[in-house]
């Protein structure tokens, strides 16, 4: 037997080859190519045409700071999103808005109206209470002569004044009460059938529920009176019934949008101008 044969060497092991890290996806959005070549592609086509008008910063502020939170343009509702109140809005102030589609009355117009129903009140209370009042004017004469007579003589004693008559207190409360009568009679069911006094008529405005316009009835005319009437009864505290009644009357000036006042608050009622004939429009 010959000699045995020699073993093959084994193969070196070929080294592996690293992996090749993947390349990253070019965003859709990301430009390829040259300047001079994404300068040709931007004239190659019909371009937008830029907009025209304000800049992008126009309206100021977020769309929450809109009227109503719309954009400018946009019909919008009334407060608190009662219907019939819609009205076109725009940066910066908002319109006035037209309950049920008539212009507010103005701060002037509610107060020619009132003083001219004030005059007629005035007038009832002269023939009703007209007696009561000479009789307590009669019963204060003591008191108002010594006051006049100290300021013409310049006297500066303080002696006690003399003490007025005993049905002075009397009379106040039922003069108090007559006037607040004739007034509620005057006032209350004019408002509860029309909502127009002769005040209002005269001068063209017309008070209106807030959700609807229809008659107010005598349970809303009845609250929108109290909140103002009532407060006559107090007159003879020091005069606090005529500061409530002054601080109601100036209030539909601080109050935004609807001008309402606080007997108009109270009563949930808005008081608009109205045509004086049926057939001209409310500006």
């Amino acid at each position: 037997a010959g000699p045995p044969e020699p073993e093959p060497e084994p193969e070196p092991a070929t080294p592996a080859t690293p992996a090749t890290p993947a390349t990253p996806a070019t965003p859709a959005t990301e430009p390829t190519g040259t300047s001079a070549d994404r300068q040709t592609d931007r004239s190659a086509g019909p371009q937008p045409t830029p907009p025209s008008g304000p800049p992008a910063t126009w309206p100021p502020g977020p769309p929450a700071t809109w009227p109503q939170g719309a954009p400018p343009g946009q019909p919008t509702g009334g407060p608190g999103g009662t219907p019939g109140w819609g009205y076109p809005t725009w940066p910066g102030r908002p319109p006035e808005p037209r309950p049920h589609g008539l212009p507010l009355a103005s701060f002037g117009a509610r107060l020619t109206a009132r003083l001219i129903d004030f005059g007629i009140v005035f007038l009832l209370n002269a023939l009703v209470n007209g007696w009561f009042v000479w009789r307590y004017l009669e019963e204060i004469s003591p008191v108002v002569d010594e006051f006049w007579r100290r300021a013409q003589a310049q006297d500066t004693t303080t002696d006690q004044f003399p003490a007025a008559g005993e049905q002075a207190g009397s009379l106040v409360v039922v003069i108090l009460l007559i006037a607040t009568s004739l007034w509620l009679a005057y006032e209350v069911p004019a408002m509860a059938a029309n909502g127009q006094t002769f005040g209002k008529r005269v001068v063209g405005i017309k008070v209106l529920p807030v959700e609807a316009d229809a008659p107010l009835g005598f349970g809303r005319a009845l609250r929108r009176w109290n909140t103002l009437g009532l407060p006559t009864l107090l007159w003879y505290c020091c005069g606090l019934g005529l500061l409530l009644q002054l601080i109601d009357a100036l209030s539909p000036l601080f109050d935004h949008p609807l001008r309402q006042a606080l007997h108009d608050k109270r009563a949930q009622t808005v008081v608009v101008k109205v045509p004086r004939t049926p057939d001209a429009p409310a500006n």
